[in-house]
């Protein structure tokens, strides 16, 4: 797949989004494209983040369409209520969080899947994923085009510092939004 390259990391990306995982595997293959030929990371990194958007808008879409009507029987009351109103203000942040953090392998489907069935705008759902991908594989290629054969050991080496900056980064993310939502709340 390698020699692939950036359309490999395309479709490996797409299938990997799309509900068949591959803990690492798009990851990998960029890391590898990136190392063997410089000159194709980025195509790399831009073809892992469409395919990321693609496959994981097919699972989105699919429960907008079949997911609504199981979770309004389910939500529309007591802690399924609840559960809905957090992941409308705060959902995005579990896709966020995990999109954009390398090598850690965390679940995002199930959260795609509860962004489609509950209603998130495609647009939304679009701009934050996207707006997490293009930072995460752009950090792997330029790593990759840097550190070499050595990227992936790197990364490995560091995945506490990668799993801290996650939690971090989702303890922000939760205050800035619970911030903004307080303040227009307020007004």
């Amino acid at each position: 797949m390698v020699s692939a390259g950036p359309i490999g990391v395309l479709v490996l990306s797409i299938i990997d989004s799309g509900g068949i995982p591959m803990v690492g595997g798009v990851d990998a293959l960029l890391v590898a494209v990136a190392v063997l030929d410089h000159s194709q990371a980025y195509w790399a990194a831009a073809g892992a983040t469409l395919g990321s958007v693609i496959g994981s808008g097919v699972l989105f879409f699919l429960a907008r369409r079949g997911g609504e009507a199981y979770l309004e029987r389910h939500t529309l009351s007591g802690r399924g209520a609840k559960f809905r109103a957090w992941f409308m203000e705060f959902g995005l942040l579990t896709i966020f969080v995990p999109a954009v953090v390398p090598v850690i392998p965390m679940p995002m489907k199930i959260f795609i899947l509860s962004a489609g069935a509950m209603g998130v705008r495609p647009l939304t759902f679009v701009l934050v994923l996207t707006a997490a991908r293009v930072p995460r594989y752009l950090f792997l290629a330029w790593l990759g085009t840097r550190l070499g054969r050595d990227t992936l050991p790197y990364l490995r080496h560091h995945i506490w510092g990668l799993v801290g900056f996650a939690a971090v980064l989702f303890i922000v993310l939760y205050f800035a939004v619970r911030f903004v939502h307080d303040r227009r709340m307020s007004h």
